[in-house]
C-alpha cells in the first residue's frame, strides 16, 4: 500500500466547492471535514478505498437510528501521520479480506478528536463499511442520503457514487383497527354475559347435572342436553379449549323408589288379577279410587290437578262400563271392560297398592333394574340425537362412599347437624351468619318465601318420600334441606355412622363433581327448572365442604322449551318423548330447530318451528348439492384451469363472505349466539345462490374455488355445532345411511364412486332428450322423464334441467322418502286447518242465518236466554230475572242494546 496515493478533497467556506489536495501536511489537530480517497493496487487489480474525517463520528439513516462502527481503535499520539499510518494498516487488513471474498466494498472513516491533555491528544476512530456482490445496488444508495448529527453536510466526490451499508429499517408493530372479540357467556351468578376466563389456562373443567333415571327421556331433557352438547362442541372445535366434560346419572332418588315399587307392585298385581273375581278387582280400584282422590284434593300443581281429574273420570267411566257388562250377564264383555278398566286404572292402583304394600318391597335389585333400564334408554336418545359422550359419566350409587366423607365433612366445619332419626340436614342458617358465604347465589330472592311456595320448593327439593311429618320436625328451620335421609322400610340403604340411610338428592352432584374436579369448577351447567332450589344447594355444600367462598366461576343454564307455545305436560296431552320426536323427524332436524333458538331462551317445539328448521335444511342442502354439482363439472384442483381471475363480481362476493365471516364469529364470541349465525348462514348461501344466477346469465361458468370456500365454511361449522357428523366429506350433509353415530364411513365414499356414472347418464339423458325434442318423439321425452322423477328418486338421486344442463344431486332416498312424506303431512294439515276454517265460517254464517230469522220480542225467550227471565217489557226486553229480582238500569241499557241489534238483522 502506498501512502502517496492519498490525497482528499477539501471544502471551502466561501464557495463551498471542494479542492483537491495532498493529505499529509493538513494538520490533524486542526481536522475540519475531509473526504479521503485512496487507491491501491493488489494482486494486479486496483482497488479504490474512500474514506471520510470528520469531528462527528455518528450517522444516521431515514430512521433517525444512529449508525457505529463495528471496528474502534484508539491512539494517543501527538503524530497525526502515526493515526492516519495506523487506520491504513487496518484497511489494508480490510481490503486483503474484502479481495479473498471477492466483495465490491467501501470503507468510510470518521476520525474525531475527543478528548486532550497537556501532551497528548486522544483520537477514536470508527470504521463502517458496506458490502454487496451486485455493485449496481451498491451505487444506487449513497452517502447524500445520510445526514450528520450536526448541520454539516456529509462531503463527497462529485464524480464518485459510493454506498455505506444500511441497518435494518425500524418496523412499526401494527394495531388492529378492530380489535377481536372475546368470548362471553351468559352466567346466572350474575345475570349478565360475561368474559370467560378459566382457572388454568385453555383447560376447562365443565360438570352438568345428568337425569333421574325413573322414566323415558322427553324432549325437554333433549332441551338441555342437546344445547349444551352444541356449546360443548363450539368451546371445544372453535374457541380450542381443552374441555373436560362430566355427567352424573341420579339412580338413587325418592321418585326412582317410588316408581320402581309402583311398577312391581303392579306387574305382581295384574299377574294375580287373572284368577280373581271381576267383583274383587272393581272393590279394589274403587278403593284406589278413594285414596287418589286424597291425593287430588291436596296437589297444588294446577296441571297436576287438572291431569289426576281426567285420570278419576276415566277410571269412574270403565268402572260404570264394567258394571253394565257384569249386569247383562255377557262373560266376554265383562272381560273385555275388566281389561279396559285395568287398564286406565294403573296409576291409580300403583299408588293405592305403594300406599299400602310399598314397605314390603325390600329386594335392591327392584330399584337398580329400573333406573339401569332407563339410564340405558337414555344415553341410546343422546346417541340418537348425535350428542357427544362425556368424558366421564358418574353415578350417585357409585359414590356412597364418598357422600358420607364428605358429610363429616360439612358437620365438622359447623354447617350441617344430625337429627335424632338418623338424617343429616344441611343448616342454611348457620351458613347464611357466616359473612363469608351467600345463601342461594342463583335466586337470592327464593330464600324466605311464603309458606306456600317455601313447601313446593322443599316438596321438590326433598322428594315426595322425605316430607312426613316426623321428618320436618326434626329440621331446625323448614329451609334446612337433607344430605342423608334415613332409610325407612321398603327403600334401598347404605350404614353409616348415623345409621341406614341414602344420600340426599342435591349433596349427589356436589361430591362427585369435587371427586372429579376438585375444589375449582370453570363451568356448572343443568336446565333453568334446577336453579333453586337444586344448584343454590349444591353451591352452599361445596362453599361449606372446602370453607371456600369461590367454587364454581359460571352458571349456564338452558332455557326452558315449550309446546305450541304451552308447558309441556302430561295433563295437556303434549308431553313428547325424544323417541316419539325422532318418529317425526330426523336428529339433524331437531339440531337445527335448537341451533335457531339460543341456549338460553325459551324454545318453542310446534309445527310452525319445526317447518323453518326443515325450510332451513332444504335451502342449505339444495346449496351444497349445487357447489357440488359445479365443482364436479369445472374444478379441477390440479390443473391452473381450476382457478379462474376474481373480476368484479368475485370481489363483492367475497368482501361480503369475509364480512359475513366475521360477523359469524362476534355472534359466536357473544354467548354462543348461535339463532344470529344460522341468519347469517342464510344470507350467505342467498349472496351464493344470486351470484350463480348473474353468472349463469351472463354464460359464464361461477367461479368454482369461490363457491367451494364458502359452501366449505358452512359445512365446518355445521360440523362443529353436530349438525353434520364429522366425515371425509368436505362439503354437504353426510346420508342417513352413511352415518352411524358421531362418525360417518371414511373407508367408502359413494358420492365418489357413484357420481361419474351419473353424470355420464344424465349427459347420455341430454342428449337422448334433444335428439327426441328435434324429431319431436314425445314417447322417448316421457320416458326421459320417468327416468328423472320415479326410477333415479327412489334410488336417490335428483336430476334436474337446468340452463341448458342436467344438474345431479345425490340424495339418499330415505331423505328423498321423507320430505315427500313431509310435504303430504303438512299439505294435510294445511288442508285441515282450511277446512275447519271453511267449517267454522260457514257454521258462523249459519248462525247469523238463523239469528236474522228470530223475531226481536222473542229473543229473550229462547235459546241461550231460556229461563233466565220472568218478566218483559212490551218490546220483550227483559225487566225482572227469574228469581223476580228487579234487573239493574245498566243492565237494562246492555239489554237493550241487543235488542237493537237483533231488531236490525231481523229488518235486513
Amino acid at each position: 500500500m502506498h501512502l502517496k496515493n492519498i490525497f482528499c478533497y477539501e471544502k471551502s467556506k466561501k464557495n463551498r466547492n471542494f479542492k483537491k489536495k495532498p493529505f499529509f501536511g493538513c494538520g490533524f489537530l486542526n481536522l475540519k471535514r475531509f473526504l479521503i480517497c485512496l487507491n491501491v493496487k493488489f494482486l494486479g487489480k486496483q482497488h479504490f478505498i474512500r474514506f471520510s474525517i470528520s469531528p462527528h463520528p455518528f450517522i444516521r439513516s431515514n430512521s433517525s437510528k444512529y449508525i457505529y462502527s463495528p471496528f474502534i481503535f484508539c491512539h494517543r499520539t501527538a503524530n497525526s501521520c502515526v493515526a492516519v499510518c495506523s487506520l491504513f494498516t487496518c484497511l489494508h487488513s480490510l481490503v486483503l479480506l474484502l479481495h479473498s471474498s471477492k466483495t465490491t466494498a467501501f470503507l468510510g472513516v470518521f476520525v474525531r478528536k475527543f478528548g486532550t491533555t497537556r501532551s497528548k491528544n486522544l483520537v477514536r476512530v470508527l470504521l463502517f463499511a458496506s458490502f454487496n456482490r451486485n455493485q449496481t445496488q451498491l451505487f444506487a444508495w449513497n452517502c447524500s442520503k445520510l445526514q450528520l448529527r450536526s448541520h454539516h453536510h456529509c462531503i463527497m466526490d462529485p464524480n464518485l457514487r459510493p454506498a455505506v451499508k444500511r441497518v435494518q429499517k425500524h418496523w412499526d408493530q401494527p394495531k388492529n383497527a378492530t380489535p377481536p372479540p372475546q368470548l362471553t357467556v351468559y352466567n346466572s351468578l350474575t345475570r349478565q354475559k360475561e368474559v370467560f376466563v378459566p382457572n388454568e389456562g385453555k383447560r376447562v373443567r365443565w360438570y352438568i347435572c345428568g337425569p333421574t333415571v325413573y322414566d323415558s327421556s322427553h324432549m325437554g331433557h333433549a332441551r338441555s342436553y342437546l344445547s349444551l352438547d352444541i356449546l360443548r362442541r363450539v368451546f371445544r372445535d372453535y374457541f380450542g379449549y381443552d374441555v373436560e366434560f362430566i355427567m352424573n346419572i341420579t339412580d338413587v332418588d325418592d321418585k326412582i323408589i317410588k316408581r320402581a315399587r309402583q311398577s312391581h307392585l303392579l306387574k305382581s298385581y295384574f299377574n294375580e288379577s287373572q284368577a280373581p273375581p271381576v267383583m274383587k278387582v272393581c272393590e279394589d280400584v274403587v278403593a284406589a279410587l278413594e285414596h287418589f282422590k286424597t291425593k287430588f284434593e291436596t296437589e297444588m300443581d294446577p296441571d297436576k290437578k287438572k291431569m289426576f281429574e281426567v285420570m278419576i273420570k276415566k277410571v269412574q267411566q270403565q268402572s260404570s262400563a264394567l258394571e253394565e257388562a257384569m249386569k247383562a250377564q255377557d262373560s266376554i264383555a265383562t272381560e273385555e271392560a275388566k281389561g279396559r278398566l285395568l287398564n286406565e286404572s294403573r296409576d291409580v292402583l300403583s299408588e293405592w297398592l305403594d300406599h299400602n304394600h310399598g314397605k314390603d318391597v325390600r329386594d335392591h335389585s327392584v330399584f337398580d333394574d329400573l333406573a339401569k333400564t332407563y339410564e340405558k334408554e337414555f344415553l341410546a336418545d343422546m346417541a340418537r340425537l348425535n350428542v357427544l359422550p362425556v368424558d366421564v359419566l358418574t353415578r350417585v350409587s357409585e359414590y356412597v362412599p364418598e357422600v358420607i366423607t364428605y358429610v363429616k365433612k360439612i358437620i365438622s366445619n359447623g354447617y350441617a347437624y344430625a337429627a335424632e332419626d338418623g338424617s343429616v340436614y344441611f343448616d342454611t342458617k348457620a351458613f347464611e351468619q357466616n359473612p363469608k358465604h351467600f345463601y342461594a347465589k342463583l335466586v337470592p330472592e327464593a330464600y324466605g318465601e311464603d309458606s306456600e311456595q317455601l313447601l313446593k320448593n322443599m316438596k321438590e327439593s326433598e322428594g315426595e318420600l322425605s316430607m312426613s311429618d316426623d321428618r320436618l320436625k326434626s329440621k331446625r328451620s323448614p329451609n334446612d334441606f337433607a344430605l342423608w335421609k334415613s332409610s325407612k322400610d321398603g327403600e334401598p340403604f347404605w350404614p353409616s355412622e348415623w345409621g341406614n340411610g341414602r344420600p340426599g338428592w342435591h349433596i349427589e352432584c356436589s361430591v362427585m363433581s369435587s371427586a372429579i374436579c376438585g375444589s375449582k369448577l370453570d363451568i356448572h351447567a343443568g336446565g333453568f327448572d334446577l336453579k333453586f332450589p337444586h344448584h343454590d344447594n349444591e353451591i352452599a355444600q361445596v362453599e361449606a365442604h372446602y370453607d371456600d367462598p369461590h367454587w364454581v366461576n359460571y352458571f349456564l343454564h338452558c332455557g326452558t322449551l315449550r309446546i305450541q307455545g304451552m308447558k309441556m305436560s302430561k295433563s295437556l296431552k303434549n308431553f313428547i318423548t325424544i323417541r316419539k320426536a325422532l318418529e317425526d323427524y330426523t336428529p339433524r332436524q331437531l339440531r337445527l330447530l335448537f341451533l335457531m333458538h339460543n341456549w338460553a331462551d325459551v324454545l318453542d317445539y310446534s309445527s310452525s318451528t319445526m317447518e323453518r328448521a326443515l325450510q332451513f335444511e332444504k335451502i342449505t342442502n339444495e346449496f351444497f348439492l349445487l357447489v357440488k354439482d359445479f365443482l364436479r363439472r369445472h374444478y379441477k384442483p390440479d390443473r391452473s384451469e381450476g382457478y379462474q381471475k376474481f373480476q368484479g363480481k368475485e370481489l363483492k362476493l367475497m368482501e361480503e363472505f369475509g364480512k359475513l365471516k366475521s360477523e359469524v364469529h362476534e355472534a359466536l364470541c357473544d354467548s354462543v349466539d348461535t339463532r344470529s349465525v344460522i341468519e347469517k348462514f342464510r344470507e350467505l348461501i342467498s349472496l351464493g345462490n344470486a351470484y350463480i344466477v348473474e353468472k349463469e346469465k351472463e354464460g359464464h361458468v361461477p367461479n368454482c374455488l369461490l363457491l367451494r370456500n364458502i359452501a366449505a365454511y358452512i359445512t365446518n361449522l355445521l360440523k362443529i355445532f353436530g349438525a353434520i357428523p364429522q366425515s371425509n366429506q368436505e362439503i354437504g350433509f353426510v346420508s342417513e345411511d352413511e352415518c352411524n353415530g358421531e362418525g360417518a364411513s371414511t373407508s367408502f365414499n359413494k358420492e365418489a364412486v357413484v357420481m361419474p356414472y351419473l353424470d355420464a347418464l344424465a349427459q347420455f339423458r341430454e342428449k337422448v332428450r334433444l335428439i327426441a325434442k328435434e324429431h319431436k318423439v314425445n314417447g322417448i321425452l316421457e320416458e326421459c322423464d320417468t327416468l328423472r322423477d320415479k326410477t333415479l328418486t327412489e334410488l336417490g338421486v335428483r336430476l334436474e334441467d337446468r340452463n341448458g344442463q342436467t344438474v345431479v344431486k345425490l340424495v339418499d332416498r330415505a331423505t328423498l322418502l321423507r320430505e315427500q312424506e313431509q310435504k303430504d303431512t303438512e299439505k294435510k294439515r294445511k288442508d285441515k286447518e282450511k277446512a275447519d276454517k271453511e267449517q267454522k265460517a260457514r257454521e258462523k254464517a249459519d248462525k247469523e242465518a238463523a239469528a236474522k230469522k228470530i223475531k226481536p220480542e222473542e229473543l229473550f225467550k229462547q235459546g241461550e236466554h231460556v229461563g233466565k227471565y220472568s218478566k218483559f217489557d212490551e218490546r220483550g226486553v227483559p225487566t225482572h230475572l227469574a228469581d223476580g229480582t228487579e234487573i239493574t238500569k245498566s243492565q237494562i241499557k246492555k239489554l237493550e242494546k241487543v235488542y237493537e241489534a237483533q231488531k236490525k238483522k231481523y229488518q235486513q
